[in-house]
């Protein structure tokens, strides 16, 4: 079936991606056929083509896609308060928001749950956005701390992988609690551990 109205390029590429989520968390990559996706879109297999060559072209786009959105919702969640306590708060709710984005629209375990995680363009991209939102915070805790780099990683790398760990056990069991009631959870813990480090 082909799509009775013509979008610029860019709005038909979002319609594509977005149809294409559906169809790749419902599926998992394996079991995704363009045709579905095509169908899901509104469009004709050819005007999908037109836009991504392959089926991994297209994952591999959306893969950038939701990893970009990531990396500037933890970005923004830093540059909103001077507090450090709630930088934390806020980051642990970027976490949690990207998981529970539009209730269940899967964007978290399309990055990290994926069935095609042993692709090396699906890897790199993947240590590509935990590396950039572990950089953002250690740039964050080097300037406040006067730490070196490298204790400044460290201690970024435990609060964001503390961060999307605990987020994803809270996805796989159903959320088991609020939000509100699982960041302010994982908050306490934190914030008593990083508050040992005094600001500059």
């Amino acid at each position: 079936m082909s799509s009775s109205v013509r979008l610029p390029r860019s709005a038909r590429r979002q319609q594509l991606l977005a149809a294409a989520q559906e169809v790749f968390v419902a599926n998992g990559y394996h079991a995704a056929a363009m045709d579905d996706i095509a169908e899901r879109a509104g469009v004709s297999k050819p005007v999908l083509y037109q836009h991504f060559p392959g089926k991994l072209e297209l994952y591999l786009a959306l893969i950038d896609a939701q990893a970009e959105a990531l990396r500037q919702t933890v970005n923004d969640a830093l540059r909103r308060t001077t507090d450090n306590r709630e930088r934390i708060h806020n980051v642990l709710s970027a976490y949690f928001g990207f998981v529970d984005r539009d209730g269940h629209d899967g964007a978290f375990r399309l990055i990290f749950e994926n069935d095609l995680a042993n692709d090396p363009g699906v890897r790199e991209r993947v240590e590509r956005v935990t590396q950039q939102t572990m950089e953002a915070v250690a740039d964050t805790v080097a300037a406040d701390t006067g730490l070196s780099r490298d204790e400044a990683e460290l201690l970024a790398t435990a609060l964001t992988g503390a961060a999307q760990v605990a987020a994803r056990w809270w996805l796989s069991n159903e959320r088991p609690m609020s939000q509100a009631d699982a960041v302010r959870l994982l908050e306490s813990l934190l914030w008593r551990g990083i508050s040992n480090f005094p600001r500059q």
